[in-house]
């Protein structure tokens, strides 16, 4: 008897059974709907990224100085500190050239991203930009991107043809600003819907590092006098010790663009 439940075990256990028509049927119509939401989002994805139009060098320069010249007066019309040589990040190309009209091109979207991430921070009349320091593009100095190495796998020489998903520009940004206008600047970033940002990293750093100093140290013991007239107006404007501090904010942030 228990040879023949295990002889029958191990037959079933070596079937390779095929679907009957009903489960086949259902199995190809939510491959299909799972498809189509995929090219979906795909396309959905595609929209938002910025525009990258042709742009030949000595027009993203052009292009280059025009927006700073905007930046700067946008940010004296909100009355936003920012540093005093501000470059966008694209210090080298405001006495040079891009090398290449490929380049230019996507120096020109990259400066598009920047432009409306420093937007952001001045309609929200933060008290002043730090800094902006721009990751360089491997175009920019003649070497095509390398591709990105995948965990756990070996680098091999041969080259491998694959398709590549996504592209990001990177930036570090400082700003100080009051709580309220931060949350304000953090949320129309990860919400926007005409770049696709990513905050990858975020520090926060208050002020005031240490609590507000009492004016005066209680006794332990008091001695009892009596009760006389206070000392401050009862129409006195109040006076906050703790939460109007302004922080400053640190974070890298990354402008994705998807080539499905």
């Amino acid at each position: 008897m228990f040879d023949t439940a295990a002889a029958e075990r191990s037959r079933l256990e070596r079937l390779d059974p095929f679907p009957n028509d009903a489960n086949y049927r259902k199995m190809k119509v939510l491959l299909e709907n799972y498809s189509a939401a995929l090219d979906k989002l795909k396309e959905e994805l595609k929209t938002e990224a910025l525009p990258a139009p042709p742009l030949a060098p000595n027009e993203f320069q052009s292009h280059l100085l025009q927006t700073m010249l905007a930046t700067t007066q946008k940010a004296r019309l909100n009355k936003v500190k920012l540093p005093a040589t501000f470059y966008l990040g694209f210090d080298p190309f405001v006495t040079s050239l891009p090398n290449s009209n490929e380049t230019a091109r996507l120096l020109g979207q990259e400066l598009s991203e920047i432009q409306m991430l420093i937007n952001i921070l001045l309609d929200a009349r933060v008290d002043s930009v730090t800094s902006l320091q721009r990751m360089p593009l491997a175009e920019e100095r003649g070497v095509p991107p390398a591709r990105t190495p995948i965990r756990g796998q070996k680098p091999v020489n041969t080259v491998v043809a694959g398709s590549k998903m996504l592209e990001r520009n990177v930036v570090d940004i400082s700003f100080k600003a009051s709580p309220s206008a931060a949350r304000k600047v953090l949320n129309q970033i990860a919400s926007s819907s005409a770049q696709f940002y990513i905050i990858r990293t975020l520090y926060v750093r208050n002020e005031k590092d240490k609590g507000p100093p009492r004016e005066k140290t209680a006794e332990p013991n008091p001695p009892a006098k009596e009760p006389s007239a206070p000392s401050h107006p009862a129409n006195a404007p109040l006076t906050f010790i703790v939460g109007n501090e302004h922080i400053e904010i640190s974070a890298r942030i990354e402008m994705l663009k998807f080539t499905f």
